[in-house]
């Protein structure tokens, strides 16, 4: 997980609402953007997003959540402006995009947005390098400079070798390679993902997630992800917000919300979840206790399952350090065990 301190804000919404049927900005005016279910249920309209405040920081993965029909689709596509939000304010950086004009929109878009989908939405009748420069063709780009571009993203996905293989010549793992690649050559600073690996069988599916992790940790992008899979949003995400009937319910850590769960819909959500995949060593430290002279040092933000087998293999006591090295507590074996065998 990173570091979030000091990191601007990259991408925000404030207030968004997205409703669907009719004269919904008056609905919402009319009821002091305070409606309960009943008001909705009386008008015939659909609240697919309520009132969402989120700010995103630069370079951070930020996975949105929530069952089928939460409304983390129409987040994203109200954040992206493919969908026309009822009410609210979108900001990149400092740019307005409610108030964007079109052809801005349509630049910023094909300059500084990647997006990837579930389904792979790939040009059948193109081959796979054709597919990566489809974009660059549209920005403009010269010849010889697409060309070197879209080859170096093949390479980062691990697709060098298949640049003339056409997209029902690739297996489904490939084929979300080549959608990733896509969206990349265009360099974008605001990468959206909606289920992007939702399609995939599971061994293919945990490929892609950690080959996700290795082009983020090359690349550094703010991520705007979408899943339903808890599992999936604990392995990938700084932060995770999770929807519940167009609500956003609660943002934090996938620490802060098995530690911390805001109401019970969140704790359902996290109660399957293995604690020591989650919990970082300064959550579970003795932070009374600090012995410098400890061999085995750990770092504050190391999750419990790096460290466990060789602290309960080993029988050992472990000094828990800071970003600067500095000790701030210990853990032993009994507290380790204590989380493996899900006690705290």
């Amino acid at each position: 997980m990173q570091n979030n301190t000091k990191k601007k804000i990259k991408f925000s919404c404030r207030k968004l609402w997205k409703l669907f049927g009719d004269d919904c900005f008056n609905f919402l005016n009319n009821k002091n953007f305070q409606p309960t279910s009943d008001d909705f249920k009386k008008a015939n309209i659909i609240p697919a997003v309520q009132n969402a405040n989120i700010e995103i920081l630069e370079g951070e993965i930020f996975v949105i959540m929530g069952l089928s029909g939460s409304g983390k689709s129409t987040l994203i596509r109200c954040l992206s402006r493919l969908t026309d939000s009822t009410f609210g304010e979108i900001y990149f950086e400092n740019s307005d995009l409610i108030k964007m004009k079109y052809k801005e929109l349509i630049k910023l878009r094909r300059h500084k947005m990647g997006m990837v989908f579930q389904n792979f939405a790939l040009l059948p009748h193109m081959t796979v390098l054709g597919n990566v420069l489809f974009p660059l063709e549209i920005q403009g780009m010269k010849k010889k400079e697409m060309n070197k571009k879209a080859l170096e993203v093949l390479e980062l996905v691990g697709l060098q070798g298949r640049e003339d293989y056409f997209p029902k010549e690739l297996s489904g793992g490939q084929q979300q390679r080549v959608g990733i690649a896509r969206s990349l050559a265009v360099d974008p600073e605001v990468w959206f993902l909606d289920e992007p690996f939702s399609a995939l069988d599971p061994l293919i599916r945990r490929e892609m997630q950690n080959e996700f992790l290795r082009i983020q940790g090359l690349l550094h992008k703010t991520i705007i992800f979408i899943t339903h899979d808890f599992d999936e949003a604990i392995k990938l995400a700084d932060r995770i917000a999770i929807m519940k009937d167009g609500k956003i319910i609660q943002i934090g850590t996938p620490e802060d919300l098995v530690i911390s769960p805001s109401d019970n819909y969140v704790k359902e959500f996290t109660k399957d979840i293995v604690r020591s995949k989650v919990l970082k060593a300064k959550s579970i430290m003795d932070d009374s206790s600090i012995d410098n002279s400890l061999e085995y040092k750990i770092n504050e933000n190391a999750i419990v399952d790096e460290f466990s087998s060789t602290i309960v293999k080993n029988d050992i006591k472990a000094l828990v350090v800071d970003s600067n090295n500095k000790g701030i507590g210990t853990i032993d074996k009994n507290k380790v065990i204590d989380i493996l065998m899900d006690k705290i």
